[in-house]
This record gives structure tokens, C-alpha cells and sequence, in this order.
């Protein structure tokens, strides 16, 4: 197995442990593919779930960009939501889990057929 797919494995735990959920393999794939090669960068790989601006980073590039949302509360509401699911002691929130919940949520799986 490749590193790519030791980190999906990594997150697919996440899903399972940490937030209650089992994932959908083939959507967690395609999501973690669709992250490109931030899941290999230290920092770039979590979302820093305490700094404002990352959360924007986050509403504005994959929830408007990526999904095709339209900008409101509910976005935020959505981010809050899965941050409080991941857990908001937990260390590390990797990207990848984050965008993978946020998909569901909007039911936007779609995005990534």
C-alpha cells in the first residue's frame, strides 16, 4: 500500500472512532484525491478548527467552491457542527475527514461521482 492509501486507512479510523460514522470508502477516496498534496503536508493535511480564518478558508474554497454552496449562516453552522462531531479537543482534525463529513452533510457526494 501506497502512503496515499495508509492515510485514507488512517482517516477511515477517524470516521469510525473519533466521530461515530462509517465511512463510505469510495467517497473518502475521492475526497482525500480531491485534497491533492496538502494530506502530505504536516500542517496543511488539519484544519486548525481555533483560527477563524482557517474556517474561512474552508467556507470560501471547498464548501463555495468546491460543492457550488451559496454563502450564508448555514455553512458556518455546518462547519461548527462537524468540528463539534470530530471532537473540538481532538488534536488533529485532518482536512480530509473534515471535507468528507461536510460533503455529507450538504448531501453533495455527487461532486465527487
Amino acid at each position: 500500500m501506497g502512503k496515499r492509501d495508509d492515510l485514507i486507512a488512517q482517516y477511515a479510523d477517524d470516521l469510525r472512532n473519533k466521530c461515530g460514522m462509517e465511512p463510505d470508502m469510495d467517497l473518502l477516496t475521492k475526497v482525500t484525491i480531491g485534497c491533492g498534496p496538502a494530506i502530505y503536508n504536516a500542517d496543511a493535511s488539519t484544519v486548525a478548527a481555533t483560527q477563524e480564518a482557517e474556517l474561512e478558508t474552508v467556507k470560501n474554497n471547498f464548501l463555495m467552491k468546491k460543492l457550488g454552496l451559496s454563502d450564508g449562516p448555514q455553512l458556518m453552522d455546518a462547519i461548527n457542527s462537524v468540528i463539534e462531531t470530530y471532537g473540538r479537543s481532538e488534536r488533529n482534525k485532518y482536512r480530509a475527514v473534515v471535507y468528507y463529513m461536510l460533503t455529507k452533510h450538504f448531501g453533495k457526494e455527487a461532486q465527487y461521482k
